[in-house]
């Protein structure tokens, strides 16, 4: 089927003009990343030079240190308490946490996109248009996907320097990314946001508000939580195989549902509610 790709790229661009518009997309899609990736990790990582190693909750770092690859355990070699409480907890006890950037972006500007412009009375005359029902749909998918995937990468980036900055002195050099972290962001990542963005989209369909929608999909972060307790408890270590087959995994759910929403999407039922 032959897309029209200037008028889905005209859809992209003024919806995400109206996203960077909206006080309440944007501020979360900023202030979220920036706790999650930056002050925490970097508290994390500083800690020691204010306490005392010996005085910190290190059992859960037991247990992960228990539970890494040998391969990894390379990484940990000459090095003390204080280097080896800096290396877990930066590069491997929150990690998980990262998942929750791309699927909150992809969930909010998703929520905003299907159900916002209903609620701002902006979307009658989009649906009028002489595009396809296909197109649309797919224009308000990139409009989602697209700066999910831009912002989860950027943010790692951000907190890779903050992170490695923090721990520099003390580390004697370069400490941060571990190895998971490169298909957790590319692959994994990306995925997670295609699912966020497929489960909201169905979401999308029944809710009436925006902040309905923003609830019913909070319940796709419980994953990502299970996930950092499975790693800090070392009943599942993310490592990079296991990264691959979630990712994997993931992209499949994600993908059904969007295709689930696709063959559901309908302008004539959303002009009706309108």
């Amino acid at each position: 089927m032959n897309r029209n790709w200037r008028a889905i790229r005209a859809i992209v661009r003024k919806d995400l003009r109206q996203v960077l518009q909206n006080k309440s997309v944007i501020l979360p899609m900023i202030l979220v990343p920036a706790l999650i990736l930056i002050v925490i990790p970097v508290a994390m990582v500083v800690a020691p030079q204010f306490v005392a190693v010996e005085d910190l909750d290190v059992d859960d770092l037991q247990s992960l240190y228990e539970a890494l690859p040998a391969a990894l355990l390379e990484d940990f070699e000459g090095l003390d308490l204080t280097q080896t409480w800096i290396m877990l907890s930066a590069n491997y006890m929150f990690a998980p946490m990262f998942l929750i950037v791309p699927l909150m972006v992809a969930i909010i500007i998703a929520s905003d996109s299907f159900v916002g412009e209903r609620e701002r009375k902006t979307l009658e005359a989009l649906l009028y248009t002489p595009v396809s029902d296909a197109d649309l749909f797919l224009a308000k998918v990139l409009t989602a996907l697209l700066p999910a995937v831009v912002i989860g990468i950027a943010s790692f980036v951000l907190m890779a320097v903050a992170i490695n900055i923090a721990g520099y002195s003390m580390m004697g050099g370069l400490f941060f990314p571990a190895a998971p972290w490169w298909p957790m962001v590319f692959w994994l990542g990306p995925a997670v946001s295609l699912m966020g963005l497929g489960a909201t989209v169905l979401i999308s369909a029944r809710a009436q508000t925006f902040m309905q929608v923003q609830q019913m999909s909070g319940f796709l972060v419980l994953p990502i939580v299970l996930l950092m307790f499975s790693q800090i408890s070392g009943f599942l270590f993310l490592g990079v195989g296991v990264m691959l087959i979630l990712g994997l995994v993931t992209f499949v759910i994600g993908a059904v549902l969007v295709v689930i929403g696709a063959r559901t999407f309908s302008r004539g039922e959303l002009i009706a509610r309108v």
